[in-house]
């Protein structure tokens, strides 16, 4: 049987015998409508807020926060619908890119569209490095210490533009997510990223999971704050497949309902093999195609093999959790360090062994193989080779599942 997987831009041809195949699982199709109306009627229908035009009549100023260029939300869509009602206000984005580097101007073309130019002036990216551009907020109800861009704060009113979808130990992007990691502190994402290592962090889940309240709690600050929210649902093509607009968190969990229609996709039992695709743009660095072995292991059998595709186009990405994992010996040292004190990153190393103690983890990427070995993963030069010495390992009977975004769809075994 031959098909192709994605590999950045690209598509790679594969061969598998039928009677290997466990199945082929994508975000599930979903029926599409006009996309432009889509958002239009989410806009024009906000859910238990204002109308947008109302929203912004006696705006002294308005904030938007942005998603970077590591997510695929199609901010460019929406300004294209919003912006003869934005273009005369006093208006600032920032980008939300959490710890992320700085966009690209490509991402920036990407982020802003044909907007880009009029907007350049006004376009803020967010350091979350940079102290003198953070203000304290509070204590989360964890003991988190909050602090975040003084500009998410200063606003009159806030825009926050979004996709949703399941994240790996923050149960949901979107919404809430955006002002925390989004806009926040280096030393605050830290102490709320610590709490990815514990068991009530998964995805899918936000009720009892201490990364989703810090982030509720963040919100919480501003809340005598006007807030428009814009949230969409991609599809597996990422095209727009639904739209939510108004209260914070009333549009982020209609938003959730449609984002489960499309994400969690069941499947009839684990397989010993799993072919796990970070496809563009979520393949940017290996801390970010990580998410892939994550979802990936919800869908493997004991002692089986997890094979991560990613174009890793800029690399790894932050290096400490990479350092982590190349100074140490085996898992158990790993987490020997992490119990020693946390870092930024950490939790990305503790996942990715507890992945390779449940199985082997192999990888098709760019990068370099020592660094890849380095990082607890077999490396391959290609999908099928990985594929075909998977199977010569496991036994001609094993089975293969190939997961074509496995950065955002979570497999549920029926």
């Amino acid at each position: 049987m031959k098909f192709d997987i994605p590999y950045g831009k690209e598509f790679i041809s594969i061969t598998i015998p039928e009677e290997n195949l466990a199945g082929v699982v994508r975000p599930k199709e979903v029926e599409i409508g006009d996309e432009k109306n889509t958002i239009f009627q989410a806009i024009e229908n906000p859910i238990n807020s204002k109308g947008f035009g109302k929203f912004l009549s006696d705006a002294k100023d308005v904030l938007f926060i942005v998603n970077d260029g590591t997510r695929p939300t199609p901010t460019s869509k929406i300004l294209d619908i919003i912006f003869d009602k934005i273009k005369d206000k006093n208006i600032k984005f920032i980008i939300a890119t959490g710890i992320h580097r700085a966009p690209t101007e490509e991402e920036l073309e990407f982020i802003f569209g044909k907007h880009l130019d009029y907007l350049r002036d006004r376009i803020h990216v967010h350091d979350a490095k940079k102290e003198e551009d953070m203000v304290f907020i509070g204590k989360s109800k964890n003991g988190t210490e909050m602090w975040v861009n003084k500009l998410g704060v200063e606003a009159h009113k806030i825009v926050i533009i979004s996709s949703v979808e399941p994240h790996y130990f923050g149960g949901y992007t979107g919404g809430r997510k955006s002002f925390l990691p989004g806009i926040a502190s280096y030393k605050t994402i830290e102490q709320n990223h610590k709490y990815a290592m514990r068991p009530e962090a998964q995805p899918l889940v936000l009720e009892g999971n201490p990364v989703n309240e810090d982030m509720e709690d963040a919100i919480k600050t501003i809340q005598d704050k006007e807030i428009f929210s814009i949230m969409t649902v991609l599809d597996r093509h990422q095209r727009i497949y639904a739209a939510t607009a108004g209260h914070i968190y009333d549009s982020f969990h209609a938003a959730i309902e449609k984002a489960n229609e499309v994400f969690a996709v069941k499947i009839e039992k684990k397989a010993k093999i799993v072919v796990s695709v970070a496809p563009y743009p979520m393949d940017v660095d290996l801390y970010q195609s990580q998410k892939a072995i994550e979802n990936g292991k919800l869908a493997l059998e004991d002692d089986g093999i997890i094979i991560l595709v990613s174009k890793c186009r800029d690399g790894i990405g932050d290096e400490v959790f990479y350092n982590l994992l190349a100074s140490s010996t085996d898992a158990k040292e790993v987490l020997k360090t992490i119990e020693k004190g946390y870092k930024l990153g950490y939790h990305k190393a503790a996942r990715i062994v507890e992945a390779s103690l449940k199985g082997e983890i192999w990888a098709v990427t760019d990068l370099n193989e020592d660094i890849t070995k380095k990082a607890f993963m077999k490396p391959y030069l290609s999908i099928q080779e990985a594929i075909d010495s998977a199977l010569n390992k496991k036994g001609r009977d094993a089975k293969v599942l190939f997961l074509m975004d496995g950065s955002v769809t979570v497999p549920l075994v029926q």
